[in-house]
């Protein structure tokens, strides 16, 4: 599997790598997560080549992950939203962001703690079954071929124990 045939792949995880699978996006998005819209901030608070910059955000703009806004005539100006396709990816984000604090933060901690507008509490994402509602952890799915599935991209049988 070669790094830009990702998007042709029979696997969603690939399809998605292949749009937001690199270091600088995810940091674009962090940002984006972060209120940050405008070319000058992302390149001021990521320390990023402009080229490079602007590569990210036109393939999410293009991938219809962020839209563009114009906010100023002269000289034309634009700033990147989210899209309702780019708010989706809010669940990923936020599992990265909790695996870090957990994992890579030191004995500082987490350096940013969300807090949710409903209750006002400082809370953790839980990945909840759509179905019944009771929290999922990887050990209690399994997964099976889909609509979409290619050969290469079924799932394994199981290993007698």
């Amino acid at each position: 599997m070669r790094w830009e045939d990702l998007d042709r792949e029979h696997c969603s995880l690939a399809r998605t790598l292949s749009v937001i699978g690199d270091r600088w996006t995810l940091m674009v998005l962090r940002e984006c997560f972060l209120g940050m819209h405008r070319f000058e901030e992302f390149e001021a608070r990521l320390g990023i080549a402009r080229h490079v910059l602007a590569d990210r955000l036109k393939k999410l703009a293009e991938a219809g992950v962020l839209a563009k806004h114009l906010y100023q005539e002269r000289p034309r100006r634009e700033e990147y939203r989210l899209t309702e396709t780019g708010l989706d990816l809010y669940p990923v984000i936020l599992g990265l962001v909790q695996w870090g604090d957990k994992h890579m933060a030191g004995t500082e901690g987490a350096p940013l703690l969300r807090v949710h507008k409903t209750c006002g509490k400082v809370m953790d994402g839980v990945v909840v079954c759509s179905e019944c509602g009771e929290p999922v952890r990887a050990r209690d799915v399994r997964v099976e071929a889909g609509p979409g599935a290619g050969e290469e991209t079924l799932p394994r049988p199981a290993r007698a124990s």
